[in-house]
């Protein structure tokens, strides 16, 4: 674990320029498409002098990612995140070397083009490629290949957003699949480093600053984050719903998929002709909605202009990423809502509203509260975040099987859980589920004592035993031999072979104190599903048989805690009075 922290130190490093290079690239496609100039500053392309000609800069960019996926590597096609999921969970956390090559230039070129997208998707994509690509330079299992990618793609967020927790909690939330200190600690480090590095070459948060506002906003206010909370979730049902559905329609046209980004950017020229605010990352229109410079053109033209090209572009194929949008579209309908709720404050309800989209579109609550905090450092808003992103969270697990990241995965064939909870494996014992009702045989055993065992003996068990141990005098064993062996032994002529024979001596053992899941992977290490129980003091002291099926009543057990309800604290003497007299004339009654 320390040595890889130590890589992980590096990758902080290497990811925090990388996301510094693709910002640039960002610009300088920007400039070069809009502005025919040579910059790397980040432009809107809203004052572009192309006039009705914008419609055909996402055309050409379009193409152009589609010739580099087909041609190139389909693997930059999509929004990042998804991509990083895949090389985790199918193919052992490798990525191609020509994946962190081709996935921020892509993405430069579609956002740069005028793709309503955000770097950060792309950024975390190419963070995780270059973590995989440092880690298999080593003698490295794919676990401790996962915790470098995921390093890896960690840095990068928190280089974009300057958001080091958010970015950690990202990848627990989404990407590790679990909570140990060996792939915690290696991702927390490379989060913090890239952290560290970006104040010097992008300078300090917070990326959007806000005024504090005030610490407590009454009931009114309370309800208002619940209500925000449920709008975000119904927003993110039908952004996820409409991005997968455009998905569907492009797949059912008579073309290559490498033609679908240019059909996708056409609806983004279209869409920028209408509300040219809506091309691009659009972190100047992020940063005035959180400041309260609120209009209803401004609104409308995020939630439905801006809403629809990202679906629809998205759904063709191309690169680029989701975080920006979601907090765009979060703000403005924060903003919406601000024109009937309490007045909070300039921006208040638009930052509640980015939150609580990116929980609901996602499904990371914890990450989702932190990042807005980070984004704005406004702690005041703690308790109203934690509402509205958990109501959001909420509504989209009741409303929808998967999120917008998971759904992408699931339609490649692969199922993705991502809920936290404590194998029973691990907190039940041996001694809870072995057997200790079972045939041991004596090594002295004759022949037909041995006949009589096998046949008979049986009837007063509550099925076949398949794996014997053999014990000595003191009940202390001495190897173990299957039914098989016996009844073959018992078959053969006399002399022909011996219980000796059959005994496996030093057989592999479980310990009455150890817990199951210790038993399970010493059963798919050695292929046996059946081992004799002895003490861990006295090994050679047979005390009981564990097999496969014990250990199943550990995840019945489980089901049973989950399904079975019952009600343990009953209220019988709400009158007591009342009561009491009804005991008392039942007892009279029953008398006469």
């Amino acid at each position: 674990m320390l040595f890889i922290s130590l890589i992980a130190l590096v990758i902080g490093i290497v990811s925090t320029f990388i996301a510094l290079l693709l910002l640039k690239l960002i610009g300088l496609c920007t400039n070069l498409f809009f502005y025919l100039r040579w910059d790397t500053a980040l432009v809107s392309p809203a004052q572009s002098p192309l006039g009705i000609f914008i419609v055909l800069v996402p055309v050409i960019g379009g193409l152009i990612i589609g010739f580099m996926a087909r041609f190139g590597s389909p693997k930059i096609r999509g929004h990042g995140i998804p991509e990083a999921l895949e090389a985790i969970l199918m193919n052992g956390s490798k990525i191609e070397a020509k994946v962190a090559l081709l996935k921020p230039l892509s993405a430069a070129i579609s956002i740069g083009s005028g793709g309503p997208f955000g770097a950060e998707g792309p950024i975390i994509m190419t963070g995780g490629a270059i973590g995989s690509l440092i880690a298999q330079f080593f003698h490295f299992s794919s676990s401790e290949r996962k915790t470098l990618l995921v390093a890896g793609a960690a840095a990068g967020m928190s280089a974009t957003f300057a958001t080091p927790v958010a970015a950690l909690l990202l990848a627990v939330e989404l990407l590790l699949f679990e909570w140990k200190p060996r792939s915690l600690i290696p991702v927390a480090l490379a989060s913090a480093t890239a952290g560290i590095v970006r104040y010097y070459i992008l300078g300090a948060g917070p990326i959007f600053p806000v005024p504090a506002h005030v610490a407590f906003i009454g009931p009114v206010g309370f309800l208002g984050c619940l209500l925000v909370g449920v709008l975000a979730g119904l927003v993110s049902a039908l952004m996820t719903y409409l991005v997968y559905r455009f998905e569907d329609t492009f797949s059912l046209l008579p073309i290559h998929w490498m033609w679908w980004p240019a059909i996708g950017g056409l609806g983004i020229g279209i869409g920028g002709l209408i509300y040219p605010r809506a091309l691009g990352v659009g972190y100047d229109v992020i940063a005035q909605l959180l400041r309260g410079d609120v209009s209803l053109q401004l609104i409308l033209g995020v939630l439905l202009v801006k809403l629809l090209i990202w679906s629809f572009s998205l759904g063709s194929g191309t690169s680029g990423g989701v975080l920006a949008p979601l907090l765009m579209m979060g703000c403005a309908l924060g903003a919406a809502v601000s024109l009937f709720l309490p007045n909070e404050g300039p921006g208040f309800w638009a930052l509640i509203g980015m939150a609580a989209m990116l929980a609901g579109t996602m499904r990371v609550p914890f990450t989702s509260l932190v990042f807005a905090l980070e984004l704005t450092h406004d702690f005041n808003a703690l308790v109203p975040l934690l509402l509205a992103t958990l109501v959001a969270y909420t509504f989209s697990v009741l409303v929808l099987k998967r999120s917008i990241l998971t759904e992408k995965v699931s339609r490649r064939g692969y199922h993705l859980s991502r809920e936290y909870a404590t194998d029973p494996l691990e907190i039940l014992f041996v001694r809870e589920v072995m057997r200790t009702s079972v045939v041991a045989i004596p090594a002295s055993i004759t022949r037909d004592e041995l006949s009589s065992l096998l046949t008979e003996g049986q009837s007063q068990q509550r099925g076949i035993q398949h794996l014997y141990p053999i014990v000595d005098d003191q009940v202390q064993i001495e190897g173990v031999a299957t039914r098989h062996d016996l009844m073959n032994l018992i078959r053969n002529e006399p002399g022909k072979r011996q219980l000796a024979d059959c005994i496996q001596a030093s057989p592999v053992v479980a310990y009455e104190d150890e817990n199951l899941r210790s038993v399970v992977y010493r059963m798919a290490e050695t292929g046996y599903t059946r081992f004799p129980v002895v003490e861990r003091e006295h090994p050679e002291q047979l005390v009981g048989m564990v097999s496969l099926q014990d250990l199943l009543k550990a995840r019945s057990r489980n089901l049973a805690e989950e399904r079975e309800r019952e009600r343990l604290l009953h209220l019988r003497l709400l009158f007591p009075s009342r009561a009491r007299k009804g005991a008392l004339t039942g007892s009279q009654t029953t008398g006469d």
